[in-house]
Order: structure tokens, then C-alpha cells, then sequence
């Protein structure tokens, strides 16, 4: 629980309505101790009567008296977004920030480094309970802030502490980036099976349940994947013939490749500033 914690949220988006929808639902958090605040008319009228949670549109007014603050927001705009809360956050309030690429010196550079500050890199599956985070803090976070965040968190899915601030920028290229990779096949199966003469319905169903069957054997066996591919792999048979393919094209080092390209373009965020416009 957040022991009757007032807290703000910066930003209306995908990952801010889910965090807030995954505190609901988990009975964390009652309403009325929210405050959302969000620049479009629409979206905030959205919001505060879909969760009954009280919407602003300036952020300052969102954190004059929160005792955590999410920066539910993108890290393009997290410099003006940073200047915008500069003297209006409480000083030993907590500041949780999902933005990626952002380091938490440039959160303390702004707010103060004596700021207490959460980093997290959480995915899209948080949107129904189902994510994973990896998350650092600087030295004085309390410990009920860390409850405090481990509610948040918990509430999204399942958890990772680091204590190293760089793996941010790995988790992010890896878990955060991740289900765009897993959509892409899904994407690219499902076309195949169009082309075989499925009709894309059936394509559909059968790539997505074949996935999510797979998953949740892995989860069970407990195996290595190469163990599990194995099982499924006889010499000379129809995987061993696609194997071959996906081989030989390449998968492993595209995949690789892609990884590696979202790990510096995170890098790259941190360093540059891209955050203040």
C-alpha cells in the first residue's frame, strides 16, 4: 500500500494511464490521493472520469503536495518538463522517472541533488500487470520511498533492482524495447501463414496462441531455450528445414544488431540534449 501517499502523475500517455489503471486495480491507492497532470483538454476530461483521479493541466500545480511524483512522459520533453517543476516539488518528495535514456543526474541537475529519485525502464505488458521493470535509486531514498516504489512497480508487473544506473540503458534496448521485436515476429509469422492460404484470422489465432503456449511451456519446463528447441528439431524434418532458413538469413545477429542499436540510441539520449526540445 502507499500508506496514504499523495501521488502526482506527469503526463496522461499509454505507460501513465496504465500505471495508473495497474494502481487501481491492485487497490494500492485510492483515487482521490492521484493527481494527473496532462496538457490536452481531451485527454485529461478522458482520464480523470474513466479513474476518478483529479487532472490539471500545468505540472506544477500536479506536485505542490505530492510525496511521489511519476514522470510518466517521453525523454524529449523531460528538460522542460524538469524546469517546469523546478521550486514547485516538495524537497524530500520522491521523484519516480520511466523516461528512457534520462540519467538521474539530470533529473538531480534540475530539481536538486538532494532529490530522492527512482529510475525505472518498465515495458508495455505493465499495461495489464504483466511487465517487467529494472529500476536503480540514489542513496537517500528511504525506505518507505522503496516500498513505496515496490508498490508501483508490483502493481506493473514483476521487478529487477540494479544497482548500477548503465544497465538502465541495457534493460531498456533489452525488456523495454523487447515487445516491439516480439510484435515484429508475430507480425512477419502471421504474413507467412497468409501467404501459405490461411485467411488472416486463423494466421492470427494460430501465431499468437503457438506464442503464448510457448511461453508458458518454457516457464514450466524450466529448460534452456536451445534444451526446447531441440525437442521440437528432428533431423532432417520440417523445423530442422525452417532452422536452416532463419540460420542462414541471419536472425541471430539482426537481432543482435537491433539490440545493440537501441542500447546507444538510449546512450545517446542521456548524453545530448534531445530532453529540452
Amino acid at each position: 500500500m502507499l500508506d496514504e501517499l499523495h501521488v502526482a502523475f506527469i503526463g496522461g500517455g499509454v505507460m501513465g494511464e496504465a500505471m495508473i489503471k495497474s494502481l487501481l486495480r491492485s487497490g494500492a491507492i485510492a483515487p482521490e490521493r492521484i493527481t494527473l497532470a496532462e496538457p490536452n483538454p481531451e485527454r485529461r476530461t478522458l482520464l480523470s472520469d474513466a479513474y476518478g483521479v483529479h487532472a490539471v493541466m500545468h505540472n506544477a500545480e500536479a506536485v505542490r503536495s505530492a510525496d511521489v511524483v511519476v514522470l510518466a512522459i517521453k525523454p524529449q520533453v523531460m528538460n522542460a518538463v524538469l524546469h517546469d517543476l523546478q521550486g514547485a516539488v516538495l524537497p524530500e518528495a520522491l521523484i519516480f522517472s520511466i523516461a528512457a535514456g534520462i540519467p538521474i543526474a539530470r533529473i538531480q541537475a534540475v530539481l536538486g541533488q538532494h532529490q530522492p529519485v527512482v529510475r525505472v525502464m518498465p515495458n508495455t505488458p505493465a499495461q495489464i500487470g504483466c511487465g517487467i521493470s529494472v529500476w536503480t535509486c540514489t542513496p537517500n531514498v528511504s525506505e518507505r520511498q522503496r516500498r513505496a516504489a515496490l508498490t508501483i512497480l508490483n502493481a506493473m508487473g514483476e521487478e529487477i533492482f540494479v544497482e548500477d544506473e548503465d544497465m538502465l540503458d541495457m534493460a531498456t534496448a533489452l525488456s523495454g524495447t523487447g515487445p516491439a521485436y516480439v510484435f515484429l515476429f508475430m507480425e512477419a509469422l502471421i504474413d507467412a501463414g497468409v501467404h501459405l492460404g490461411f485467411s488472416r484470422p486463423i494466421a492470427e489465432k494460430l501465431v499468437v496462441q503457438t506464442i503464448k503456449g510457448s511461453i508458458e511451456y518454457a516457464i514450466a519446463s524450466r529448460l534452456h531455450p536451445a534444451q526446447l528447441r531441440n525437442q521440437v528439431t528432428s533431423p532432417g524434418g520440417t523445423t530442422a528445414a525452417a532452422l536452416y532458413e532463419l540460420e542462414k538469413g541471419g536472425l541471430r545477429t539482426v537481432i543482435s544488431r537491433a539490440v545493440w542499436a537501441a542500447y546507444r540510441r538510449s546512450v545517446e539520449l542521456g548524453k545530448s540534449k534531445e530532453g529540452s526540445h
